[in-house]
């Protein structure tokens, strides 16, 4: 009788153990090839603190699902490297297919002239300051104080995972983002062209970026592992490089307006201009088409904005949209450890910099910047209609991200 038991329960633990050893092995193996080169060793600079790399005590369910996709990593580390044999050589010019890169044009110098800057001291220091913030018990924000577990999984739908290569990225509207998407898209050769991965990330269609289908978010984990999404997340979080950018949350703000409402966009235009123009400018009977009402000169002001974005109304009706949502909200710097945070302000250097701590920077390039980029100096005529008080609630409204990301307070907008 007791050898009929242990016979039971030796089946059903090989059972257990080969279900954990395919959810693994599938996706790990099954849908992605690995290059190993971030993957176990995250490159971290020099100068940065060290008492991270070693792994921290893990459960055991965690600990046993870390071995065994350590063991289908080392597996694959022997896949022979083809694409990295090639130096991606850019387009000459982007294919413009969307009215906003038109309206924006790219910048194609090369900028040899610009001061070159000491990256590793810039990001133990960005690091640093981020750390000190989130430690530091009399700085408050909402959700600060919660864990990773208690982040919904809806909201870490920003963080895109590339296996390949050891990466996540945590991407931002209006912080170069689409571009990003493209890096990211090249890096996990996610998308296709004519059966073969895009190489060029200028050469990625714009409505494909943005698809969510195209990319492997955190918040796709439950469908795909269950109650073991969390577990995963936590290790692959541990071992993969993360990185994030960010930018002056005002100048953000500005762009953001400038995109989504000075530009002819449908969607934006019945979703938010609609209820903006009834709320706080008194329209009725507005036209149903963006094309309607541009034509009859009807268009959110930037007023009109900052008013909603204020409007305790706002949240309560949903939350707010990507592109002025806090970064902190979008990706939770305070429970997720990144390895690199880079600034719109210095994207050039931020970006070449990090695709050679990846050892990517021979796969690609990172896209051209815009010109005409939304500049820190147009605050002072974007704001200058906007009343104080106004002013210094939407200050409190972003101040988080301003404090972790080390924006200085913009006391010239925060005072008569």
């Amino acid at each position: 009788m007791t050898k009929a038991r242990l016979l039971r329960l030796s089946v059903v633990l090989v059972s257990i153990f080969m279900i954990l050893l395919i959810i693994v092995y599938w996706d790990n193996v099954g849908t992605a090839h690995f290059y190993l080169h971030t993957s176990f060793s995250r490159p971290r600079s020099p100068g940065a603190i060290a008492a991270g790399e070693d792994w921290e005590a893990l459960p055991d369910v965690d600990e046993f699902l870390a071995k065994l996709l350590s063991s289908s990593l080392k597996q694959n580390s022997s896949v022979p490297r083809k694409t990295e044999q090639l130096l991606v050589q850019g387009s000459n010019k982007p294919v413009l297919s969307n009215l906003e890169e038109n309206v924006r044009g790219y910048d194609w110098s090369t900028h040899k002239d610009r001061t070159s800057l000491d990256q590793e001291k810039l990001q133990v220091e960005r690091q640093r300051t981020l750390r000190e913030f989130c430690a530091n018990s009399s700085f408050t924000f909402p959700t600060k104080e919660r864990s990773f577990d208690d982040i919904p999984n809806y909201e870490l739908n920003h963080l895109i995972v590339d296996d390949r290569h050891g990466v996540i990225y945590c991407y931002v509207p209006k912080v170069a983002c689409t571009n990003w998407k493209r890096v990211m898209i090249v890096l996990s050769e996610s998308l296709l062209d004519q059966g073969v991965p895009y190489r060029n990330p200028l050469d990625i269609p714009r409505e494909h970026v943005h698809n969510t289908s195209t990319h492997l978010t955190f918040n796709k984990f439950w469908r795909r592992y269950g109650k073991f999404s969390r577990h995963l997340m936590k290790i692959k979080l541990k071992k993969y490089t993360k990185f994030l950018f960010v930018r002056d949350p005002f100048v953000r703000l500005i762009s953001a307006f400038r995109s989504k409402f000075e530009l002819e966009n449908e969607d934006f235009y019945r979703r938010f201009a609609i209820p903006m123009l009834k709320l706080y400018s008194n329209h009725t009977n507005l036209p149903t088409s963006v094309s309607e009402a541009f034509g009859a000169g009807l268009k959110v002001s930037f007023s009109d904005f900052i008013q909603y974005l204020l409007d305790p109304r706002t949240e309560k009706m949903a939350p707010f949209n990507e592109h002025w949502r806090q970064v902190y909200r979008l990706c939770h710097p305070c429970q997720i450890d990144y390895d690199f945070i880079g600034k719109l302000e210095t994207l050039d250097e931020d970006a070449a910099y990090l695709l050679q701590l990846l050892k990517v920077d021979r796969l690609l390039r990172f896209p051209p910047s815009y010109r005409n980029r939304t500049a820190s100096s147009w605050e002072d005529d974007w704001f200058a209609k906007i009343p104080l008080a106004w002013r210094q609630q939407l200050y409190k409204l972003y101040e988080a991200d301003f404090v972790l990301f080390g924006y200085p307070k913009p006391e010239n907008l925060l005072k008569d």
